[in-house]
């Protein structure tokens, strides 16, 4: 007999002819003994009849409210899953069905989820590929796969565990049971129908989680859990959690599958990620993996013939997908390789393939991968010569990884500089560096930015600024952080009022501000402050000005900030109605500035003089 607290956590079907009640989607649904699916028409597919979508659509509304206790969501889960048990292929398989269960699953116990991961494989696992494949079926594969973090929670009683440990004589490892099975169940499948997993749109996604599940380290969940909906930016950072000490067998036998295939993996576009998550994985938690796995395919690749005299490597270069193998393999891959792979392969073609619109990619990940080893001098002298003409083709990649990586490589950052000065035609006369910093920005010539005719140089610092653009920022940015950024600080001192005020409530200009104000010590910070005051207030209460006014803020001295301060409390009313501008009012805690000044002073020494102490040890 159900007791009456399990009946509150039932949901009841909406049925006007049968008032039999039952809990979660109801037993004893006409037309079907699990609850009901709908044959397609010609038989091909089984679907949830609508009583059984609008139970599980209202079991999704109600797993997006909280629960009062612990035990109250434990036996919502528990009753859920009762009445999804004997259909979970079909549940699975619909749309409604998908998004109800990635949602329940994270709720789910280890051993619930090892229980639905063994009904939706069947007794043998056959089942695995067909709903792996499926688009809504891959998703809760893949929700269900993420579980795996929780594996050593406790699923049974604790004296059980320790019994079962103490028969098998591991003390190392805590028992999870069904779930870790059947992982490896799905890993076994996946291995002997590797093609047709890799191959597949959806069953590829969920071969990557596998592989991400087996090597111990997971990113963040899609947030839209909608099969087929678009996938949004998100970060791609791990993060790493302890496996079964059966897992890193499952691992290694699944990239040896992938490796005698290596052929599909370097043409297919879906087998081509899976290969590359394998790399990214093994590179992370098993590094002479990753070794291995590297010369396998490098030398795959540059075995395949190719026209005389010409590496089959470039030709991959050129290709859409190869070309993002390559680049995962040249940004994991070891000195030696790199080496290997610049001398035979890429020495005295790297501006064609920067040229190139795709084999340009790679050639970034080289210059990056290169920046820690005496090998990114060769590669800098042989892109240094073709710097205009990779300018002028638009592929900004190259140039701003170029001086990213000579931040690393300090005896190159000159021979960047006056690179980039006669790229934008304002190397001679001596003059017209004064002008690079808003030719640098918006990737203009001085010819195209000011125009043909000759101008002076106040003249040219006092027009306004315009096209201003995203990779312009950025490559300005590494610029400031070289060792000497004269250059740069000299256009910067040379603009006038209203242009730094454009410059820093621009997009791109804005990042362009802050990086140089933080680079500049606090002689030159204190002439741009100075030249920006009456703007403060103009910054406030500008998305971007704001946020350029906080950076320098935690940077300034405490004179400069009690000069800013003293400016922006001349409009409180201003600064507390305006959205951006009140952030800043209580950031710079200016309350406590109007009525509190001593107080303030303190606490800003304070901080200041932390600043200055963390800055000198970093220094030191």
């Amino acid at each position: 007999m159900m007791k009456e607290g399990q009946k509150r956590h039932k949901i009841q079907r909406k049925e006007g002819g049968n008032k039999k009640k039952s809990g979660m989607g109801g037993k004893g649904r006409e037309g079907s003994s699990h609850g009901g699916g709908k044959e397609q028409e010609g038989g091909l597919r089984k679907r949830l009849d609508a009583m059984s979508v609008g139970y599980f659509r209202r079991v999704s509304e109600r797993l997006g409210e909280s629960f009062a206790e612990e035990e109250e969501k434990a036996m919502f889960v528990e009753n859920v899953l009762t009445e999804v048990k004997g259909q979970a292929i079909l549940v699975a398989t619909d749309v409604t069905g998908s998004v109800t269960l990635q949602r329940l699953l994270p709720l789910a116990s280890v051993t619930q989820v090892g229980e639905m991961l063994a009904e939706l494989g069947g007794s043998t696992g056959s089942d695995f590929k067909r709903v792996s494949c499926d688009q809504c079926g891959g998703h809760v594969m893949e929700s269900a796969l993420r579980q795996m973090p929780r594996w050593k929670e406790q699923s049974r009683p604790e004296g059980e565990q320790e019994t079962i440990a103490s028969e098998d004589g591991d003390t190392g490892d805590v028992n999870c049971g069904i779930l870790e099975a059947q992982v490896l169940c799905l890993s076994q499948v996946v291995t002997e129908e590797v093609v047709g997993f890799i191959r597949h749109t959806h069953g590829s996604h969920v071969a990557r989680t596998l592989i991400h599940v087996l090597g111990g380290c997971l990113g963040p969940a899609q947030s839209d859990t909608r099969p087929g909906g678009k996938t949004r930016n998100v970060s791609t950072s791990l993060s790493d959690f302890d496996v079964p000490s059966s897992f890193p067998v499952a691992l290694k036998k699944l990239s040896l599958a992938l490796m005698e295939n290596v052929n599909v993996c370097v043409t297919d576009m879906a087998a081509t990620t899976v290969l590359q998550t394998m790399l990214t994985v093994c590179h992370r938690k098993r590094p002479k993996l990753c070794k291995r796995l590297l010369k396998g395919i490098v030398g795959y690749l540059t075995s395949l013939s190719s026209a005389p005299g010409v590496s089959p490597l470039l030709v991959f270069m050129k290709d859409q997908g190869s070309s993002r193998l390559i680049e995962t393999v040249l940004q994991l891959s070891h000195k030696a390789l790199l080496c290997n792979l610049y001398k035979n392969h890429f020495k005295g073609q790297l501006v064609n393939l920067a040229l190139h619109p795709i084999a340009n990619f790679p050639v970034q990940r080289l210059i990056t991968a290169s920046a820690s080893y005496k090998l990114f001098l060769k590669v800098f002298d042989e892109l240094e010569e073709g710097l205009e003409a990779i300018l002028a083709a638009g592929h900004m990649g190259v140039v701003v990884q170029l001086a990213e990586s000579c931040v690393l490589q300090e005896e190159r950052q000159r021979e960047m500089l006056q690179c980039l000065l006669e790229a934008f035609h304002c190397a001679e006369p001596p003059s017209r560096h004064v002008s690079c910093l808003p030719l640098f920005l918006s990737l203009l010539t001085h010819e195209v930015y000011y125009g043909e005719q000759m101008h002076s140089d106040a003249a040219d610092t006092m027009r306004p600024l315009w096209g201003m653009c995203y990779h312009g920022s950025c490559l300005v940015q590494a610029l400031a952080k070289c060792k000497n950024n004269s250059f740069l600080m000299n256009s910067l001192h040379a603009l006038s009022p209203a242009n730094l005020l454009t410059l820093g409530t621009d997009p791109s200009g804005s990042h362009v501000l802050q990086a140089l104000l933080i680079s500049a010590s606090d002689k030159g910070r204190g002439k741009i402050l100075r030249k920006l005051e009456g703007q403060f207030v103009k910054l406030s209460c500008s998305k971007y000005g704001s946020r350029v006014l906080e950076a320098v803020w935690k940077s300034a001295t405490l004179g400069q900030r009690q000069a800013m301060a003293q400016e922006l409390v001349s409009s409180e009313s201003v600064l507390r109605s305006d959205q951006f501008a009140r952030h800043v009012w209580a950031k710079f805690a200016l309350t406590h500035f109007v009525k509190r000044r001593a107080q303030w002073q303190e606490v800003q020494n304070g901080q200041s003089k932390k600043r200055k102490m963390f800055s000198d040890i970093l220094e030191s």
